[in-house]
């Protein structure tokens, strides 16, 4: 059974993409299709969608709501978006430029949503955490493997975890007597670890741990610095970029990576006349970074913390 959701922000980000017939776009976070199907809608018949994920569940429904509706301008590819480049040209040519792309960077509903993996630290799941079911170094590896200081970085630089020192002590305590295997079991280390003031507060005190481990599981914060500069390699001029984030380190990554491309100067601070004559690589369309809605929060509290940036390449 196939399933298609209304992604984040949609509204917000065909308004700043502009999708036209005829126009190619990549879609690099596939996921419940959202954003793949509307703009698939948008340029045409005599325009392509490039659509990517590493999450075989997603190409899979994909694929059902593509035959299901008999879409004909929509590529599925399995892989990771840090590859844009290489797939891009495999699938468009090698002298393809973009009209646009656009990058969530949130797990979908059903990812959340599907118990066995493992995302949700509300129910019992194997401790995975990995968008591709294929990968071996998993959520649980990293917790019954790592040393102390290797837990304590990723619970500190990913997590930006207030008690990472204790809840760190608290994983290495309990995987000597037994290994960690399910997501309850981490959720209930986690809970006993930090103070009781905090265990019992609206956001679950396991949130930034398991926010954490996903991130190193799945290397995206590397991912995202890979893919940023080939997205806007890729972009024809006047084409853009549009990344929705959900955390702050996300989000400094694009905000740092946008303001450094749309530089007019890069002479040193101790230069008092430029004289670089650096031109700058894009135009940053959201002077003010974007948040959903009251009533698209109110709709999908999951969108609370959405923030949207784009840039157009000159």
């Amino acid at each position: 059974m196939s399933y298609h959701h209304i992604p984040v922000m949609l509204e917000e980000v065909l308004e700043n993409l502009e999708p036209q017939l005829g126009e190619y776009f990549v879609d690099g976070t596939l996921g419940g299709a959202g954003y793949t199907l509307a703009l698939a809608k948008a340029v045409g018949h005599s325009g392509r969608v490039l659509a990517i994920d590493l999450d075989e569940t997603a190409i899979n429904n994909a694929k059902s709501l593509i035959a299901d509706n008999r879409i004909e301008n929509i590529v599925l590819v399995q892989d990771n978006f840090r590859n844009l480049e290489e797939i891009v040209h495999k699938n468009f040519g090698a002298n393809v430029q973009l009209d646009g792309l656009v990058l969530d960077l949130g797990l979908s509903s059903v990812q959340v949503d599907e118990a066995d993996r493992g995302f949700s630290f509300l129910k019992t799941a194997p401790l995975s955490l990995a968008f591709d079911k294929r990968e071996t170094k998993n959520a649980a590896y990293l917790i019954n493997n790592l040393t102390e200081r290797e837990l304590l970085k990723i619970l500190n630089v990913y997590g930006e975890e207030k008690f990472a020192f204790r809840i760190m002590k608290k994983i290495i305590n309990a995987r000597k007597e037994k290994e960690i295997e399910t997501t309850t079991e981490l959720a209930d280390i986690v809970s006993k670890s930090v103070p009781a003031s905090v265990r019992y507060q609206k956001i679950h005190p396991a949130t930034k741990t398991f926010q954490a481990l996903r991130l190193a599981v799945n290397q995206e914060l590397e991912s995202l610095e890979l893919v940023l500069p080939q997205a806007i390699k890729l972009l024809k001029p006047g084409g853009r970029l549009a990344v929705v984030s959900f955390h702050s380190l996300e989000d400094r990554i694009v905000k740092n990576f946008f303001r450094d491309q749309a530089k007019t100067c890069v002479c040193g601070p101790e230069i008092m006349i430029c004289n670089c004559h650096h031109e700058p690589i894009v135009k940053i369309i959201t002077k003010k970074v974007l948040i959903p809605s009251e009533s698209e929060v109110k709709a999908n509290p999951r969108a609370r913390s959405a923030k949207l940036r784009v840039a157009e390449k000159i």
